[in-house]
């Protein structure tokens, strides 16, 4: 089944009075690139929360928001402390930042209050194991409603790449029928060359059987065909396997384009060649498309 890259999740839930919420938002990245938006008390949790997300997904940028209500403390446990450590680095600077440019300014306590972590709960008080339920609940709610969301933008990824294919396809049977005109073509346009150059001196019927043949081989674009009509029916059933997967599809739209390059190279006839253009623009949007796929 086809998955977008991009899409939307989001849950909530309520677990023994603590407020539980989960977001996460994708986009397209070549591979799985998970980033993570903790209250800091949740940091040890950091790596467990990028193993799930990876065992359901395996590409895109995936941003990741957690919250729970006063950052998991409830009303009876919002005692705080003095982050004293990070205080006495803050003061150090400033004091340091003060002498290199003999600035005049006072430390205040509004100033050192105002950073970031200022007031932090006792670490005795923070037990994570208790938190885990909930985390873990709305995580995956919340991915199970990103999956949905590409699962549902794949089904139209899924319908614009059958639409291309087919076209895709249709060309190819066109020059497929084309092609053994080609002979005749290239014997009558040779005969006219060398009735040009040669003028009434009579020509070796041999020898111009064999520079036909020569031209015959040159420009018979089978082999080509015959490949790019497997790397179609190739197409088709990776988009209806239960593992379509974008960087195959892009491997996949990068061999259709070396065949149909030594196709259009080995052929001068214009109908072919416009055939050879359209299936092009029908393949570069099939790999934009591929660059959506999961």
């Amino acid at each position: 089944m086809i998955k977008s890259m991009t899409g939307y999740g989001r849950a909530e839930a309520l677990i023994d009075g603590k407020q539980y919420s989960a977001e996460i938002k994708s986009v397209n990245h070549r591979y799985l690139e998970v980033s993570l938006r903790l209250p800091n008390i949740f940091l040890p949790l950091d790596l467990e929360i990028k193993k799930r997300i990876g065992e359901r997904l395996s590409r895109g940028r995936i941003e990741v928001f957690i919250k729970t209500s006063q950052n998991g403390l409830q009303e009876n446990e919002t005692t705080l402390e003095l982050n004293l450590p990070l205080l006495r680095s803050y003061h150090n600077l400033l004091l340091q930042l003060k002498r290199e440019f003999n600035l005049k300014d006072e430390i205040s306590m509004e100033m050192m209050l105002g950073f970031r972590d200022a007031f932090v709960p006792p670490e005795d008080n923070i037990n994570i194991s208790k938190f885990q339920e909930g985390i873990w609940r709305v995580l995956d709610e919340a991915l199970t409603n990103l999956i949905e969301m590409r699962e549902k933008e794949g089904q139209i990824i899924y319908q614009d790449l059958l639409l291309r294919i087919g076209l895709i396809e249709k060309s190819l049977d066109a020059i497929e029928l084309k092609a053994p005109c080609l002979l005749d073509h290239y014997r009558k346009r040779l005969m006219d060359r060398v009735k040009e150059f040669m003028g009434a001196i009579d020509v070796d019927g041999n020898r111009l059987a064999q520079e036909v043949a020569i031209m015959a081989e040159k420009s018979d674009v089978t082999e080509e065909v015959v490949r790019l009509r497997s790397h179609i029916n190739q197409f088709y059933a990776m988009l209806n396997s239960n593992n379509a997967a974008g960087k195959k599809i892009d491997f996949l739209i990068q061999e259709m384009y070396r065949e149909i390059n030594t196709l259009g190279s080995k052929s001068c006839n214009e109908e072919i060649s416009k055939w050879v253009i359209e299936i092009k623009s029908e393949l570069a949007k099939l790999r934009e498309q591929g660059q959506n796929i999961e």
